[in-house]
């Protein structure tokens, strides 16, 4: 072998629960990618075992989407979301049984939802634990997030935030995988010097950095991003490789915007009849997804053309060869002028595969059969099978960065969301002057400590101030970062000024009731 291709796919969703209502709209984001990217990738890695593939994947999972996941509420709306959409599948099927374009799709989603539920419960309703089966057989390496996907750099200015943010989510792997996690995926690949202090702490030995966090390094690395880099407290930092991504992600380059593949936007929530679909919407007020769709891209056709599943998988095999031959002529044209087998790291939002791009988890599947079978140039490895291998390596220092827009975090601090951080910042430091105060606490003092540290972790996500900069819901952003500031200041104040309403602190607990076990000391 002359290299290596290590595929990294991550899954994260924020933190939604509302049990105060009896359906919930952005609920619905966590329902969508479990039906159309995480039931299907696991039904793909199924397959590898099934046929005794030696595969290699990495995969991370936030904490965040690891609570939803295994919340008993969450799951059994998911299955009645799962339910309904059998349901309307099923009418489908009637509606269209004299359309001989449109019946066979309708009766492919059908059998598709059928197979999803099937899957969901061979498992127990516990996709989590589908997932360390991977991991526990060798096949996947699952990492962790930060405990809320925070954007680590705008909490520079306050070491302790950053250090909760990476023990909470430590923590809380455990508790899913039952051991510690080798990796981490540094929320949105944004990174800035100092937090691998924190990783060195927890243990951690390795995360993914964009391109030019690793090409601007200090001292600039010999082999760019074919070989990861050691931070000086030796944590690897692995750059993602640009070609890769750009075949995948561009917007004109990149394999999803093929006219054979589905369109995302077309579906039958806006086409139909308003009363005909309104019991299975999201939200039975408006129009919506539904997740049946009956068109392709169709490019510049002033019409949508009928979707041709088979002519789609099709170009989804052609698609993964091509993306297999481009990544062993790199590999045999970096071997050819490194001293070390390169390493291709490529990242990718899980979410692409499947949701957004609706034929990429077969693609995915294609990719890695012929990687398996059809090729003996590189091997698929995880980026901490590479550094057992490969445990020498320079020493730099990256340079700060991320995957947004422009390289930096303009994304995340801009003038939609730029209010949040001075009570965000006010926040971190009364959470830290909390676990100061109360060093060893314990009853209902205990219980109101490790709430304010859940609020203000679940206000730093990232999330709220990315959908106020993209607009898809920014008043629902907006006030879950209000709700979870004002219930930490509630929280403080009773902590150090009155005393503890019971009464409500059982409210929220039930409401926000992520890391059962959080060690709000961390903040100290």
């Amino acid at each position: 072998m002359q290299g290596y291709l290590s595929l990294v796919l991550h899954a994260h969703l924020p933190f939604v629960r509302h049990p105060e209502y009896d359906k919930f709209l952005e609920e619905n984001w966590l329902f969508e990618a479990i039906t159309e990217t995480y039931i299907p990738l696991i039904q793909v890695m199924d397959g590898w075992l099934r046929d005794g593939m030696d595969t290699r994947l990495t995969m991370t999972l936030s904490p965040t989407l690891c609570s939803m996941l295994l919340d008993p509420l969450l799951q059994d709306r998911y299955l009645g979301h799962l339910d309904s959409l059998i349901e309307l599948a099923e009418k489908e099927a009637l509606r269209t049984h004299w359309d001989d374009s449109l019946r066979p799709l309708a009766q492919m989603y059908q059998r598709r939802f059928i197979g999803i539920r099937d899957t969901y419960f061979s498992y127990g309703r516990n996709l989590v634990g589908a997932f360390r089966k991977f991991q526990e057989q060798g096949k996947l390496e699952i990492i962790t997030s930060a405990a809320t996907h925070a954007l680590l750099p705008l909490m520079a200015n306050h070491p302790q935030s950053i250090r909760a943010q990476i023990l909470v989510a430590r923590d809380h792997y455990r508790s899913c995988f039952g051991c510690d996690p080798r990796g981490i995926w540094l929320p949105e690949c944004a990174y800035v010097e100092g937090v691998e202090n924190v990783l060195q702490e927890a243990n951690i030995r390795w995360f993914v950095i964009d391109t030019h966090g690793i090409l601007h390094a200090r001292p600039r690395p010999r082999y760019g991003v074919f070989a990861p880099i050691f931070t000086p407290n030796c944590i690897a930092a692995f750059g993602r490789d640009l070609e890769s991504a750009r075949q995948v992600w561009s917007k004109h380059e990149g394999y999803p915007g093929d006219v054979r593949y589905r369109d995302f936007y077309r579906d039958i929530g806006f086409d139909l009849d308003f009363d005909y679909v309104r019991p299975h919407l999201p939200d039975p007020n408006q129009r919506g997804f539904t997740g049946i769709k009956y068109h392709r891209i169709s490019g510049d056709a002033p019409e949508k053309q009928a979707y041709d599943r088979d002519a789609a998988l099709s170009m989804a095999a052609e698609h993964a060869g091509h993306f297999l031959g481009e990544r062993i002529r790199q590999v045999q044209h970096l071997a050819s002028i490194m001293d070390r087998p390169p390493i291709l790291i490529s990242p990718y939002d899980a979410e692409l595969f499947g949701h957004w791009w609706y034929e990429g988890p077969e693609f995915l599947n294609y990719v890695v059969r012929k990687a398996y079978y059809d090729q003996k140039v590189f091997d698929l490895v995880t980026p901490h099978q590479y550094l057992c291998k490969h445990p020498t390596q320079q020493v730099a220092t990256p340079s700060a960065s991320s995957w947004g827009s422009e390289g930096y975090w303009n994304v995340w601090l801009n003038e939609t969301n730029e209010w949040i951080y001075p009570h965000l910042h006010i926040a971190q430091e009364r959470m830290t002057e909390l676990a100061r105060r109360y060093p060893q606490a314990n009853g209902i003092t205990l219980r109101a400590l490790k709430q304010a540290g859940r609020e203000l972790l679940l206000a730093q996500a990232s999330d709220w101030p990315f959908i106020m900069r993209t607009g898809t819901s920014p008043d629902y952003a907006k006030k879950r970062v209000k709700d979870h500031i004002l219930r930490f200041i509630a929280l403080h104040e009773q902590l150090t000024t009155t005393s503890i309403d019971e009464a409500w602190l059982s409210k929220i607990e039930f409401m926000d009731n992520i890391f059962p076990d959080i060690d709000y000391r961390y903040w100290a």
